[in-house]
């Protein structure tokens, strides 16, 4: 069970977690041992998410998200599969964290009257000095 918030907890049965060999440091270490972790987590067929929380984690996951509707999060940042598998999951949890939150709507608004007349007289000023700028006739 992984616990997102206080009302949103994702089931064993939603994640699934691969071990492949890792990359990067290790030596001979790397070659022997299957320490970085695959957590795919079944996010379209998941109870626990409602349908505007998938949209927004389907916008976040960008590539992650695969065409059956999974999340696929990977991590080798350490020799240990114990953390690489703590981090993937943590991952996993601020990604839905931040598909919880709802976007404040956007309300267009329109400039002050004040500010468009300051906006016009700068206009006129620097369109004066320009203007200085020409060659001189006698």
């Amino acid at each position: 069970m992984l616990r997102i918030n206080d009302t949103i907890e994702i089931a064993e049965w939603e994640l699934t977690e691969q071990f492949v060999r890792a990359s990067g440091p290790g030596g001979q270490n790397v070659n022997k041992v299957a320490t970085a972790v695959e957590l795919r987590f079944e996010a379209e067929r998941s109870p626990a998410l409602t349908e505007p929380v998938k949209r927004r984690l389907r916008r976040l996951a960008g590539r992650r998200w695969t065409k059956e509707g999974a999340l696929v999060i990977q991590c080798d940042e350490t020799r240990s599969q114990a953390r690489n598998r703590e981090i993937a999951r943590d991952r996993l949890a601020e990604l839905v964290r931040k598909a919880i939150v709802v976007p404040k709507k956007r309300r267009p608004t329109r400039p002050t009257k004040g500010s468009v007349e300051r906006r016009l007289k700068e206009k006129k000023v620097r369109g004066a000095v320009k203007r200085m700028r020409g060659s001189v006739e006698d």
